[in-house]
């Protein structure tokens, strides 16, 4: 039987005998590393330096305790809406996506690629409601995306006939094709070069 399907309840009171959140780092870069279907919970033990049931009592199951990891991987998704929404065009909006991933994707002290990408590559119906959230996540930016080129279409910074849904999905499909090669082991000055080559193809107003 899978652990995941057992919930241990914690003991009304009783402290945490580890750092939360250094144990929670350490889940994330083994759910970034591996994916989530492949990731056990012996793996998780391993990496956070706790106990089977101590992982149950903080953090629940292994699925909530990949979306606290996811969490903390993405960061605020109010900060990102407003880096979108605040950069001074779509295309300057799309460059930050773009650039930022190609950095983390090739961290020193972060495995490659994307920890998002790692998730939803699973098929199983046990990882469905992970990949669900990863889904929401990739959604969200894109959308935050697809918005800021509208404004820049009404303010008349893009052309009307801008396809506002197609250029925001382009912008998607590029940083998840970056996350693959990065875990291919693809460089980040290529994954900057592609950056720049894919926004060459912005529409000019």
């Amino acid at each position: 039987m899978e652990h995941s399907e057992i919930t241990p309840s914690r003991k009304m009171g009783r402290p945490l005998s580890f750092d939360r959140n250094a144990a929670l780092r350490a889940a994330m870069l083994t759910f970034w590393r591996h994916g989530y279907e492949t990731t056990s919970i012996r793996d998780l033990t391993s990496a956070m330096g706790v106990t089977t049931p101590s992982i149950y009592a903080a953090f629940g199951d292994k699925k909530r305790l990949f979306l606290e990891a996811m969490r903390l991987y993405v960061g605020d998704p109010d900060l990102i809406d407003a880096s979108i929404r605040d950069a001074p065009t779509a295309k300057e909006a799309a460059r930050f996506l773009l650039m930022s991933s190609a950095e983390v994707f090739t961290g020193v002290r972060t495995p490659p690629g994307c920890l998002l990408a790692s998730a939803a590559a699973g098929g199983s119906e046990e990882s469905a409601d992970v990949r669900a959230e990863v889904a929401k996540v990739q959604q969200r930016i894109e959308g935050a995306l697809r918005q800021r080129i509208t404004c820049d279409m009404v303010a008349g910074i893009l052309p009307e006939t801008t396809p506002a849904d197609s250029l925001s999905g382009m912008v998607m499909a590029v940083i998840q094709g970056m996350s693959l090669l990065a875990r291919n082991g693809v460089g980040r000055e290529k994954l900057q070069a592609i950056s720049e080559l894919t926004l060459k193809a912005w529409p000019l107003s």
